[in-house]
């Protein structure tokens, strides 16, 4: 089973940061409300960044280090990503 890491960009710009098996899935759960309390009072979201993890507990860990990071260093990641 894939995991992966991935970072959401709210319609207020903000960002959110998951982990999930199924990122388009999420992504529609969010857009419909049932993904979390934080996404669901700033819809719609667009998946901006995703990063495969090697199993459950490196994606729990990743996780945790990207919502640690401030919004400047999670716009650098997303940038760096899309080939900026």
């Amino acid at each position: 089973m894939p995991f992966y890491c991935y970072i959401l960009e709210c319609n207020d710009g903000t960002y959110y940061a998951g982990w999930t098996t199924d990122p388009e899935r999420r992504l529609r759960q969010h857009n419909a409300g049932a993904g979390s309390r934080y996404t669901r009072a700033r819809l719609p979201v667009k998946l901006v960044y995703l990063e495969p993890q090697a199993d459950r507990a490196s994606a729990l860990k990743r996780e945790r280090a990207l919502k640690a990071l401030s919004h400047r260093r999670k716009a650098e990641l997303i940038h760096h990503q899309q080939g900026g």
